[in-house]
Parts: C-alpha cells; sequence; structure tokens
C-alpha cells in the first residue's frame, strides 16, 4: 500500500454549488506552463532620455490588447460555450492570463419563461469546460482541480470584477506570475 498524500478539501462542505449563486474560480494551467497568450509585442525596449549604459533593460508593454494564442483562444470558445450548454449558468466577466484563467461564474435557477431544469454543479461546469478545451487541442492543458470563492455580496462582487479587469496590467506582480 503505497502512502499518498492526503488532499485537502478545497470546497466547503455542506453548501449547494448547484444552487443560485456566483464564484469566482481560478484554473491554473498544468505546472503553470505559460501557453494561454502570444508572446509577439510583449516586451519593448526602456525608452530613456539617457543614453543606456550596460544590461539592456526591458519592461512589459501593456497596449491593453491582450494577443491569445491558439490555446488561449480555444479556452476563450470554451468559457463562451458554457452557457450554450447550461442556459443557467453565466460567465459573467472573465480573463485569460499566460497560465490560468480568473471567471466569475453564476447559477441562477430563476429564469423566467423555462421549465425548472437541474442545475449542474460548480465542479461539473469546471470538469466539463476543461474537457472541452482538451478535446480541442488534442491534450490536457490544465493542473488538476480549481480555486473557487463563493461571491456573497454585491461588494465582493464588484471587487472581483474589478481584480480581472486589472488583472492584465497587474500580471507581474500576481503570485502566478512565471518569468517567460
Amino acid at each position: 500500500m503505497t502512502n499518498r498524500p492526503i488532499r485537502k478539501k478545497i470546497r466547503l462542505e455542506n453548501y449547494d454549488y448547484s444552487g443560485n449563486g456566483a464564484y469566482f474560480v481560478t484554473i491554473c494551467t498544468k505546472d503553470k506552463m505559460c501557453i494561454l497568450w502570444d508572446n509577439r509585442d510583449k516586451y519593448e525596449p526602456l525608452k530613456q532620455s539617457v543614453p543606456l549604459v550596460g544590461a539592456h533593460s526591458v519592461r512589459p508593454k501593456m497596449s491593453g490588447k491582450i494577443h491569445l494564442s491558439e490555446y488561449g483562444k480555444c479556452v476563450k470558445m470554451g468559457l463562451k460555450n458554457i452557457n450554450v450548454h447550461y442556459p443557467m449558468v453565466f460567465t459573467d466577466k472573465y480573463v485569460i492570463m499566460p497560465n490560468h484563467i480568473h471567471v466569475i461564474i453564476r447559477i441562477s435557477n430563476d429564469v423566467a419563461d423555462r421549465r425548472t431544469v437541474c442545475a449542474p454543479t460548480l465542479s461539473l461546469i469546471i470538469k466539463q469546460f476543461k474537457e472541452y478545451v482538451t478535446k480541442q487541442i488534442g491534450f490536457s492543458i490544465w493542473q488538476k482541480s480549481f480555486y473557487d470563492r463563493i461571491i456573497r455580496n454585491e461588494r465582493e462582487y464588484n471587487a472581483f470584477r474589478e481584480y480581472i479587469e486589472a488583472n492584465p496590467e497587474n500580471w507581474e506582480s500576481d503570485e502566478l506570475f512565471i518569468q517567460g
């Protein structure tokens, strides 16, 4: 019998992850590989008014436009398809970073003019999203599991929306940043 490490439970016990609610979700690539952005135009020489002396410095250039790699484009399509498969599930806001994604997923069983349908759990939504991307690419790019935070009120919801919007600009200070 092998002594495998016991995985820490990361889901809230006795919480209904298929009920109405919103979740801030982070999904990382396997080994945190930076494969979701295309690196073109990522760095430009640091412009200075004085002559450069010594090492050549570069700073990330954030033009406001992220160039997704082919893998990143598959991820974007997968996020957009979640609502096609589950009409009661909405991806309210997301950002695709080089080695992870952040997304606010909202489950709402209260959509008018529709018969009651059993909503999937958050784990099933993420599992099927990952499977869709894996099938499109031909192999898995994902680490096991995902991180989630139940959004408890409008203040938290707005804070996560702002975090997602600012994430590309703050990439180098992100805890998942890996020098490329």
